[in-house]
């Protein structure tokens, strides 16, 4: 990395500061700031409910992958200046930012492409794995809102 370029990398079980991780990449020099911030989101697959995900990593090897990944970066975009990545660790539920990053450049272009090349990346070559958490209501049980009630209590939509 050359001197006055700056590449932050943390793996925390706290909550995510996105303003933590513009402040690491802001500059005089550069007018344009990318950020990415991913949240676990509430999908529903076979009545099973995303409640959560469960991060854990590799950490020496994420950090070095992480190294790679931004020489990768600034061989590809020479104009991007700080590079700031911070992905939660541990439990983090639905809504909740699971991985801040932010990129610097003088101008948008730039720092709009790395970004999404950093985001993508990161998923494919970085030690970190997600296990997903969820919900899936016994519809056997007397109190379920899946089970339907039985046939002769229905009176053509009409109280009885």
């Amino acid at each position: 990395m050359s001197k006055g370029l700056r590449d932050v990398f943390k793996l925390s079980h706290d909550w995510l500061s996105v303003q933590e991780v513009v402040d690491a990449v802001s500059s005089p020099s550069c007018g344009a700031i990318s950020v990415f911030i991913g949240t676990t989101r509430e999908d529903e697959a076979d009545s099973r409910k995303v409640v959560g995900l469960e991060y854990e990593a590799y950490e020496p090897m994420a950090q070095s992958e992480f190294n790679k990944l931004c020489a990768d970066i600034r061989a590809r975009w020479q104009s991007v200046t700080h590079i700031c990545v911070h992905h939660r660790l541990g439990w983090v539920k639905v809504g909740d930012a699971s991985v801040v990053m932010a990129i610097s450049s003088p101008h948008r272009h730039d720092g709009q492409q790395a970004i999404q090349h950093c985001i993508s990346q990161l998923k494919a070559n970085v030690p970190i794995w997600k296990k997903e958490a969820n919900w899936k209501e016994n519809a056997e049980c007397s109190w379920s809102t899946q089970k339907k009630p039985p046939e002769n209590t229905l009176s053509e939509g009409k109280p009885e």
